[in-house]
């Protein structure tokens, strides 16, 4: 019996995200596809340790229901997103103070009617899944309100125009500023002038006190970035998403949507505990499987991995993240709500009793906070962030447990200005690349870049001819 010489048309090295999304689209096309995973578990970055019936995410990245691949991405159908509350919780001047993002406020009159501020507290609210929450998001108006903070009454007016925000008008300028970025088309954003995005906000026309009391806390949070040197159009990027959609998480943990991938991909697809050790465009070898024969290659992996295989591949820099994850009986009384710090007073740049944001995450009866520590951590990180996250949180924290402590040093791709958020994803006929490396650093662009991967290997799968100056030659093998 004759047989060709490939055994797939196409080897993804890789069973990240990008990996696995680029699996998807290509089998939806009748594509065969073997995707090649090192580790004995898919995800990559995106993965969850259990402890003691908590599921602790070991990165953490925010997601947004804005995201549009999380609704074009085949195989996510049953992606069940966990939105936190509306918006951000503000801590300064050791008060809480609410920031509602503008979706549905649709001009600087309708913003100033919203940005009056209440004296109530934030609501947690149960996780839809992602049409419901994106629906929700959308019929919401800009709403900023001031909450007392622990052993504080009623906020009066003078406290409430020394909010980070600022008064009512500078609020309302911020709320139109949000406005415009939710409808502002994605071409116009990425045609600005680009300029480090901590510069770059000085430009917005807001004021300083806006500027350093949230917009900064806020870009640091979305982008994994304290320093704010990342390109200013993956910051309005990243400001677009806030302003248009909810930040969300995944039911059950980040690896959740990385197996969900997985498991809706035809059975036999994903092979784990498979290293790669070299690449071609015809080929991959691997250390316990030998070669195997193909059309087309994808490299899927992180931008590390990826440059091991291919050396001329650019390396970029990486933040390093530091997620602390505490438990207690007697949950801070934020609701659902993500705590930012608008006085950078200490190392934590966003918490979160991520437990009320998904309660699938910790057992009955026990609240799981959550908390992330940007940059280089502090030597005495167990004492520093306790402290910190007890003047947030405006409650003692020397009696929380803490569950673990996930240092990533590589856990997101720096993305300095210059940068290419479209690198290009085909480096010759045969052998791609893609990954949030590609695109921008987060989970849109991870599934962005493998769009666009997809599209280019179809596109040359489907070409008149060979992809290559010579076919495969079938050779003889017994039936």
């Amino acid at each position: 019996m004759l047989e060709p010489a490939y055994q797939a048309d196409v080897v993804i090295v890789g069973a990240g995200v990008a990996g696995l999304s680029a699996a998807h689209r290509l089998t939806s096309q009748g594509v065969t596809v073997a995707v090649l995973e090192a580790a004995p578990c898919v995800g990559g970055r995106m993965s969850t340790e259990k402890v003691d019936g908590f599921r602790l995410d070991r990165i953490g990245q925010l997601l947004s229901t804005a995201y549009p691949e999380l609704r074009l991405a085949p195989g996510l159908d049953g992606l069940v997103l966990r939105p936190f509350a509306p918006g951000v919780l503000l801590h300064g001047d050791g008060r809480h103070h609410r920031v509602d993002a503008p979706a549905g406020a649709r001009s600087a009159r309708g913003a100033l009617h919203a940005v009056r501020a209440l004296a109530s507290a934030p609501r947690g609210m149960p996780g839809p899944r992602l049409v419901a929450a994106s629906r929700r998001a959308a019929s919401r108006r800009a709403t900023f309100r001031v909450l007392p903070g622990a052993g504080q009454g009623t906020v009066s007016r003078a406290a409430r125009a020394a909010a980070p925000l600022g008064g009512a008008v500078d609020q309302a300028r911020l709320g139109a500023a949000l406005t415009r970025f939710s409808t502002v088309p994605v071409e116009r954003l990425l045609a600005r002038p680009e300029l480090p995005a901590g510069q770059s906000l000085a430009a917005r026309g807001l004021p300083a006190r806006t500027i350093e009391g949230f917009l900064r806390p806020l870009l640091a949070a979305l982008l994994c970035d304290p320093a704010l040197t990342t390109s200013s159009r993956c910051a309005d990027l990243a400001l677009r998403a806030f302003a248009g959609g909810r930040l969300c998480v995944p039911e059950g943990g980040a690896e959740a949507l990385p197996e969900l991938l997985a498991q809706t991909l035809p059975t036999g697809t994903v092979h784990m505990g498979v290293r790669v050790t070299s690449v071609s465009t015809t080929s991959v070898t691997t250390a316990e499987h030998g070669e195997i024969r193909c059309r087309a290659v994808l490299l899927a992996t992180d931008a590390r991995a990826a440059a091991e295989l291919l050396p001329g591949l650019r390396v970029p820099d990486f933040h390093p993240v530091t997620v602390v994850h505490h438990t207690t009986d007697e949950p801070p009384r934020t609701g659902s709500a993500l705590l930012l710090d608008a006085d950078r007073g200490g190392p934590v740049a966003h918490t979160a009793v991520i437990s009320e944001v998904d309660p699938s995450r910790a057992p009955s009866g026990r609240a799981l906070i959550s908390s992330t520590v940007l940059g280089a951590p502090p030597s005495d990180l167990e004492t520093a962030v306790r402290t910190h996250l007890g003047r947030l949180y405006g409650t003692p924290t020397h009696r929380w447990e803490t569950l673990a402590v996930h240092h990533t040093p590589e856990a997101v791709p720096a993305m300095p200005a210059p940068h290419d958020l479209r690198r290009p994803v085909r480096l010759l006929a045969g052998l791609y690349v893609c990954g949030d490396h590609r695109d921008t650093s987060t989970i849109q662009g991870a599934l962005h870049s493998a769009h666009r991967a997809a599209t280019a290997i179809l596109k040359d799968l489907g070409a008149a001819g060979s992809m290559h100056r010579a076919d495969p030659t079938p050779t003889a093998q017994a039936a």
